[in-house]
């Protein structure tokens, strides 16, 4: 991405081009079929403007990829507790949801398994981060491994349309075999 220092025009730019994005998937449900014309047209904006802030429409998917990394994963939200870690799974599945029809087309595609690496990568930091002077338990880390990649692939499976299962019970099983493994 392009503009480094936003000032709140730019952001409001950022979230127009993001909002029209967001429009357009859920209409061509192809990454491929948008067009920055088309783009810039919808949203009222000259493709300068669009190319001041990004480089191509991938570059506005990649950039709700780290919205999302930056949302669940920020210094800012500390977990101290096995509540604070069950509240963070209710904070993925949200945010998620919030973006279902983004993320399906996003994380449809081959790219998106580098998104998830280092989304999983951070969630198992903080969770084992949260619970490491909880438990005195040599495979701590590798039960914390096994639970996040399950539920990463899960959550792939879901947005690949290839999963019986709603984020809802996604999330019920995430509570449920956290306190399994960590009660």
């Amino acid at each position: 991405m392009k503009v480094q220092c936003l000032n709140s025009s730019s952001v409001k730019t950022r979230s127009l081009i993001k909002k029209t994005f967001a429009e357009l998937i859920n209409e061509k449900k192809q990454l491929d079929k948008i067009t920055v014309t088309e783009l810039v047209n919808r949203a009222g904006l000259t493709r300068s403007t669009f190319y001041t802030h990004y480089d191509n429409i991938y570059d506005v998917a990649h950039d709700y990829q780290l919205q999302t990394i930056e949302l669940l994963c920020s210094d800012d939200l500390k977990l101290y507790s096995k509540q604070d870690i069950i509240n963070y799974f209710n904070n993925i599945i949200q945010c998620l949801k919030d973006n279902e029809e983004i993320y399906k087309l996003l994380l449809s595609a081959d790219e998106s398994l580098l998104f998830l690496e280092e989304l999983n990568k951070i969630a198992i930091q903080k969770v084992y981060d949260a619970l490491k002077d909880s438990y005195d338990d040599k495979y701590l880390e590798l039960n914390i491994s096994f639970l996040m990649n399950g539920i990463l692939m899960e959550i792939l499976k879901y947005f690949r349309n290839e999963s019986s299962y709603s984020l809802d019970e996604l999330l019920f099983n995430m509570k449920k075999w956290f306190e399994k493994i960590f009660n």
